[in-house]
Parts: structure tokens; C-alpha cells; sequence
């Protein structure tokens, strides 16, 4: 399922997984969570800032994934950094075990939502960004601004 448009309400995203890592290709897998972690996501209480997701065993997890414990939920409340499994097929699994093995490669948490009923994130493999292409991104995104800012100006 490489490639697909996320569709639904987007809950978070992860910024600063494009700042640090190239995306190579995205893939959208389901998550298992109990029914205090959905209250919670539904208020946007999550964070994706610093999670990664590693292979065990033939099963996928989502590592360093904050959701914080829902309010009412008192005795039910998960632990709001434990490890999320992922839904996915087998193959897809095995594919990007064989390509995270690979020097360089990641799977990086891009983005949390919702796709009808269930809860979807949207993982990505990813490469690591060295200090001169983030400069070389932020120069680019610095540009493209003040192009905008001009062409507004000139329009008006």
C-alpha cells in the first residue's frame, strides 16, 4: 500500500521527520490500541516528535509514540509510552525488514489519523538528512518565502 493519500482527520504529524530524514516511501499501517488511547487521540493528545518503529519477530512497533493517559479514564489508562504494534500484512513486513536492514534506511512515524472508525499511521522509509542538506532545505524554504512575500506585494 506504498504511496496512498491520507485520508481522514489528521490527528498529528510528525514535522520534524521531514527536517531530519529524506522520505523515500510512505506506507500506511493500522494500530492496535485499547479504548482510553482512542479517547485520547480523539482530543489530540499525542506526540510523534521523537518515535521510530522497529521489527521484531515478524511484527511491527511503533517505539517512542506519547499518547497522553486519557482524563476519565482512571484505572483503564495504558502506559502513554509503550510500545504500539502495527497492523500490516506480512509481506509488507518482510519487504521493509529487508530494506531497513540496509545501511542508512529508518522507519520513521509520519503522521496519526483517523480513517473512518479506526486509527492509521502513516510510517515512512526514510534515510537520514546530513547537516548541509538541512541547510541547503532551509535556504530553499527561506527562499520560496520571500518569493511569496514579493509576488503578494506586487499583486496587490
Amino acid at each position: 500500500m506504498a504511496e496512498k493519500k491520507v485520508q481522514g482527520k489528521i490527528i498529528a504529524a510528525n514535522k520534524k521527520a521531514y527536517h531530519d530524514y529524506f522520505v523515500d516511501e510512505k506506507y500506511e499501517a493500522g494500530i492496535a490500541l485499547f479504548g482510553t488511547e482512542v479517547k485520547s487521540l480523539r482530543s489530540g493528545a499525542v506526540n510523534l516528535k521523537d518515535s521510530y518503529c522497529e521489527i521484531e519477530n515478524g511484527e511491527i512497533f511503533a517505539v517512542g509514540v506519547h499518547i497522553s493517559p486519557y482524563e476519565k479514564g482512571n484505572i483503564f489508562n495504558r502506559e502513554p509510552l509503550r510500545d504500539k504494534k502495527l497492523l500490516m500484512h506480512k509481506k509488507e513486513i518482510l519487504k521493509l525488514h529487508g530494506l531497513v536492514s540496509q545501511k542508512g534506511f529508518t522507519l520513521v512515524p509520519l503522521s496519526l489519523y483517523f480513517s473512518g472508525a479506526h486509527v492509521k499511521m502513516e510510517i515512512g522509509l526514510c534515510r537520514g538528512k546530513k547537516l548541509y542538506d538541512k541547510r541547503e532545505d532551509i535556504a530553499k524554504n527561506d527562499a520560496k518565502r520571500t518569493m511569496e512575500r514579493t509576488f503578494k506585494n506586487i499583486n496587490r
